[in-house]
């Protein structure tokens, strides 16, 4: 993917200093910028998903040796989308965290300006609500939702989309749930809880997986079938 943020612009987007992405550099964290003319580093969107990863990582309370071994797991040439697979599995772990900032602070931390209708916009999709002159945040959807903002699809079909993820979701995961219950009716009330806590970022990246391959599929029969007409 092509190269396209300078390191102010990838610090300013992921919410970080320019300092921190440097030391992330040293540490592999980051791989390295693409270098252009006079030897200017250039970033791209698989630098700011990796960030994002980290920055969900930390607020696991994953040291940064812990990071460096879970980064180091992985392929080092996963794209941008497969990184943020990877961050919502991380993500899934934790519970539901809702934050109070300025409408400064929730520029900084969506990494661009957002105006009335992108505000709206975001509080229409569930992602931040309204509190007198502050907004109330849930970081967990923060990042998608901006990301969210840029795509070419009608406010309507967006919150249409939301809609029959979250039915769907919702359904699997009562499905899941009483498939598990069932399998442990007769165990301890310890074992239960140890196995929910082990079992589901495993069932969450499952879900993710099966999710995408069949959106995959669904997406080449569409336009096979179009390319047919």
């Amino acid at each position: 993917m092509e190269s396209t943020l300078t390191v102010d612009e990838l610090a300013a987007r992921a919410g970080v200093t320019v300092r921190t992405i440097r030391f992330y550099g040293t540490r592999g964290l980051l791989p390295p910028p693409v270098l252009g003319p006079r030897r200017v580093g250039h970033y791209g969107r698989e630098h700011l998903a990796r960030l994002a990863l980290i920055e969900e990582l930390q607020r696991q309370g994953m040291t940064l040796a812990a990071i460096e071994r879970y980064l180091g797991q992985l392929p080092p040439d996963l794209s941008a989308r497969e990184l943020a697979i990877q961050r919502a599995v991380v993500a899934s772990w934790a519970p539901e965290a809702t934050e109070t900032v300025t409408h400064g602070e929730l520029e900084r931390r969506a990494g661009r300006a957002l105006g009335e209708e992108e505000t709206e916009r975001l509080a229409a999709m569930g992602v931040v609500r309204r509190e007198g002159e502050r907004y109330g945040v849930d970081t967990g959807l923060l990042r998608l939702g901006v990301e969210l903002l840029d795509v070419p699809l009608s406010h309507e079909t967006i919150l249409a989309a939301r809609t029959t993820l979250t039915e769907y979701s919702r359904a699997a995961a009562h499905e899941l749930s009483r498939l598990l219950r069932d399998a442990v009716a007769e165990r301890d009330a310890r074992d239960v809880r140890s196995l929910s806590a082990h079992m589901q970022p495993l069932v969450v990246q499952a879900l993710l997986t099966t999710f995408q391959r069949s959106l995959r599929e669904e997406l080449r029969e569409w336009m096979d079938g179009d390319a047919h007409e």
